[in-house]
């Protein structure tokens, strides 16, 4: 079996608005579920059917802080250009655009959460360049 990721878990401020950034960056991903945890906090699953997020929101003082944790999430994209204008126009954040590269272009977005995402749109399908990590 290959490793791949099936799954991030983070923890969000607003559930709803987490949903509603990653809907808006991501128009494939949907709701696969949800449900409350022992504590009574609201959790969704939110993504395709081979790949997700699982959100959970922060009750009391468990909130998301700049100490140890989560750096971000990174998602391939088709159109890291169509991701910007789509998150830019909703009012997002753009953290940074990452440095240029001639094999992918890519993209950071903050939540209103502050949480850090990454967006990265391949320019090409040979492996040996996707993971070419040279300066240009």
């Amino acid at each position: 079996m290959v490793g791949e990721l099936e799954h991030g878990n983070i923890r969000v401020g607003d559930l709803d608005e987490a949903v509603r950034f990653l809907t808006t960056a991501l128009p494939n991903f949907r709701v696969r579920g949800g449900g409350s945890s022992g504590d009574g906090s609201r959790w969704l699953h939110v993504g395709t059917d081979n790949t997700y997020v699982a959100l959970t929101e922060a009750t009391g003082d468990r909130r998301p802080s700049d100490g140890p944790g989560l750096n971000h999430l990174g998602f391939v994209v088709d159109d890291v250009d169509a991701v910007r204008e789509r998150l830019a126009e909703a009012g997002y954040e753009q953290s940074s655009v990452g440095e240029p590269h001639r094999y992918r272009k890519r993209g950071y977005f903050f939540d209103r959460d502050g949480v850090e995402w990454e967006f990265v749109e391949y320019l090409t399908d040979d492996p040996a360049k996707r993971n070419d990590y040279s300066d240009t």
